[in-house]
């Protein structure tokens, strides 16, 4: 049997160009298999069920190596789960060196792993300097007056009057916060930003 596996990392990404690519191969639709997950928690309940019904000498299409795993320890992991334990054979289209049906000896297998194990370095680098420059531009942002999040809201016109009684001590906490609206914790930490700012 014949299947295909997509994944894009969120379900706004669009799964098109790997759907293509692998159309193009004739694989069933019922062996095509896709998941929209973040690599965060990199949950994959349609790669589960296709590993499921996985037998051995079975061949998997993969438009790039990264489509199978977050980092590279995975990659190889599942790769090595696929074919030594599935013993099925797997094609990674972007990568046509990463074909387990040719080089079946002992110097293809070799050649094969040298090549896996360099690309999944090269794609887990890829990401960790995406991240950094990510952060990069967040912290060049930042230093620029960005401000990122929800802008804060404004305090309610009961918070100065609660904030008083609660410091001297003729209401709780809990009722200075119910008073003004909002969870203790809210008006604890509001009430920090208020001292620091010399407001009261």
């Amino acid at each position: 049997m014949i299947y295909g596996y997509i994944r894009v990392s969120t379900r706004e990404q669009n799964e098109d160009r790997q759907l293509v690519a692998l159309r193009e191969l004739s694989i069933e639709e019922d062996n095509l298999f896709v998941d929209k997950q973040s690599g965060k928690d990199f949950e994959r309940p349609r790669y589960r069920q296709m590993v499921r019904k996985l037998k051995k000498d079975d061949l998997l299409y993969v438009k790039s190596i990264d489509r199978l795993g977050r980092n590279y320890g995975e990659i190889l992991e599942q790769w090595r789960i696929l074919t030594k334990e599935k013993g099925i054979d797997i094609v990674v289209l972007d990568m046509p060196l990463l074909d387990t049906r040719r080089g079946k000896d002992l110097m293809g297998t070799f050649l094969s792993d040298i090549v896996l194990q360099v690309l999944s370095f090269v794609a887990e680098n890829e990401r960790a300097n995406i991240r950094q420059r990510q952060a990069e531009g967040i912290a060049a942002a930042k230093a620029r007056g960005v401000r990122f999040g929800r802008p804060p809201r404004p305090l309610p016109d009961s918070y100065h009057s609660a904030y008083h009684r609660w410091k001297a001590g003729a209401i709780t906490g809990t009722a200075a916060a119910k008073e003004c609206g909002m969870a203790l914790s809210t008006f604890r930490y509001q009430a920090e930003i208020y001292e620091k700012l010399n407001l009261q």
